[in-house]
């Protein structure tokens, strides 16, 4: 196995890593199969200027097409396991807690894909502003990422465990 630069790679559970790969495998296979023939259904009924379903028809083509090419990228950059971490530093597969800047509220997540989904916590992906922010940081660190509207939120790292450790 090659090494991969760690933005590059996408950490899975096995779980996770078989059911996109079945998504993927059905809509390769089947899932092109069933659309084709939907599309030549609704080409036999005529004009297709004006025939809904073949429009409708060719989009959900394209829907499939397009989330085949997601899978199978996230499929050709993933690792299945576990990402390497360490008690106390943020990183993918950490339940991480904050808190935000002014706010004594605290907020837990799990650090991961969102193809881990499924899972009973909130995912927040490394990828996001704040997981690209708090990523390696250690508890008591304060970090900072830009909010959607272009401002800027403090956070402050109170505690980052391996998910499942607690």
């Amino acid at each position: 196995m090659t090494e991969t630069r760690a933005d590059n790679v996408t950490w899975l559970t096995q779980e996770a890593y078989d059911r996109l790969k079945a998504e993927l495998d059905h809509l390769s296979g089947p899932g092109r199969i069933e659309i084709a023939q939907k599309i030549e259904a609704a080409r036999e009924e005529g004009d297709l200027r004006e025939n809904g379903g073949y429009h409708a028809a060719k989009e959900e083509q394209g829907k499939i097409e397009g989330r085949i090419l997601q899978l199978k990228h996230i499929l050709e950059n993933a690792q299945v396991g576990e990402a390497p971490r360490s008690e106390g530093v943020v990183g993918p597969g950490m339940t991480v807690t904050i808190s935000f800047e002014g706010d004594d509220e605290e907020v837990t997540f799990l650090l991961a894909s969102r193809e881990e989904s499924g899972v009973p916590i909130d995912v927040y992906s490394p990828n996001s502003p704040l997981g690209s922010a708090i990523n390696g940081k250690k508890v008591g660190d304060k970090a900072t990422y830009s909010l959607p509207n272009g401002r800027s939120m403090s956070v402050e790292i109170l505690d980052a465990t391996p998910y499942g450790a607690a």
